[in-house]
Parts: structure tokens; C-alpha cells; sequence
């Protein structure tokens, strides 16, 4: 093995490095970024998606596409290594989800997955209350970007900050298009 990660403790190896070796085709490296985020990811994974085998599938083509692109990982414009596997992750999971049929098919999967045996989450207690149909016409017509950064917090559970890596937008940006969010959202429902 070559560079960085074989001259120190693995602990010590920043994800940049270790994303710059997996680039080279450093395996250890590749092993040691895995070991690092696989638990984050399928924890992540599952908050969208109850099923398992589907969460497996999609962790698997996240890594395998790490493998292959850990070149395109940026660390100069704020490039963080969770937001970009994220990015990856969900994006994976957003496609494979269409692929197992039509959003009404999913979403009654997830409704039955959910219901044997979690408790409902705060949203959906939310939701329960309100007419679902003023709440999806309300959903639509936010603007593209307000709806994005509503989704990855709100519904995603992400921090700001982790919203931002996701979106590839400052931090700054998340918390006003939430507001404004927030705000259309309150003035439509109202």
C-alpha cells in the first residue's frame, strides 16, 4: 500500500485523504472510508426507507460508486466527505425507490412497513391532521430550491450544515430558503 494511509493510525487520516488514495485505487483506504460511514449511511438510508433489502442494495452501489468516482471528490470549495456520500446515497435511493413502481406503491409500502411497529414521527402526526390535499398543493407549487431545502431538513432530518453539502449551497442560504419555506408554506395553509 502507498501513500498517506498506511503511515499513520487510521483514526488520523482525514476523509480527503483517504478519498484522494481511494482515487489511486488504494483498497485499505477504500476499506477504512467504508468502515468509517457504512453504519452512518444504512442509519440515513433507512430515516427515508424502511426497506431493508432495498437500504443494502442501494448502501453497496454507494460505495461501489465511491470506488469508481472518488476522483470527482472536491476538498477545496468546502468539499465535506458525509455530504457527498449522502448525496450519492440519496440519490440512489430516490432512483431505485422509482424503479419498484409508482410514488403511490411506495408510499403505501412505507405507510405499512412504518406502521408494524414504529411510533408515527412528529411530521407525520402533523400531517395526519391536515387535509393532505392542501398540504401537497401547497408542497408543489414552492418553488424548486425552497422545496429542496424543505425536503433535506424537514423531511430528511438534516442539519443545516449537512443540507448544505447535500445541496451544494451555503449554510447561509439553507436557513433563508427554509424560512421562506416555512413562511409560504404558513400563508398558504392558514
Amino acid at each position: 500500500m502507498t501513500g498517506p494511509v498506511d503511515s499513520r493510525g487510521d483514526e488520523a487520516v482525514d476523509d480527503a485523504e483517504l478519498l484522494r488514495s481511494v482515487a489511486l485505487g488504494d483498497r485499505r483506504a477504500f476499506e477504512l472510508f467504508y468502515a468509517r460511514y457504512v453504519s452512518w449511511l444504512i442509519s440515513r438510508l433507512q430515516h427515508r426507507c424502511r426497506d431493508e433489502a432495498l437500504v443494502e442494495d442501494v448502501v453497496q452501489e454507494t460505495f461501489v460508486a465511491v470506488w469508481r468516482s472518488a476522483h470527482g471528490f472536491r476538498t477545496g470549495s468546502g468539499g465535506d466527505a458525509a455530504g457527498w456520500l449522502w448525496r450519492i446515497g440519496s440519490r440512489r435511493l430516490a432512483d431505485a425507490m422509482r424503479s419498484h413502481g409508482s410514488r403511490q406503491n411506495l408510499f403505501q409500502r412505507l405507510v405499512r412497513m412504518r406502521d408494524k411497529g414504529d411510533q408515527p414521527s412528529a411530521e407525520d402526526v402533523v400531517l395526519r391532521e391536515l387535509p393532505h390535499g392542501d398540504l401537497a398543493d401547497a408542497l408543489r407549487r414552492l418553488p424548486p430550491e425552497l422545496g429542496a431545502v424543505l425536503h433535506a431538513t424537514a423531511v430528511d432530518g438534516l442539519t443545516v450544515k449537512e443540507a448544505a453539502a447535500l445541496l451544494q449551497i451555503p449554510t447561509g442560504t439553507v436557513k433563508t430558503r427554509a424560512m421562506r419555506a416555512r413562511r409560504l408554506l404558513q400563508q398558504e395553509l392558514l
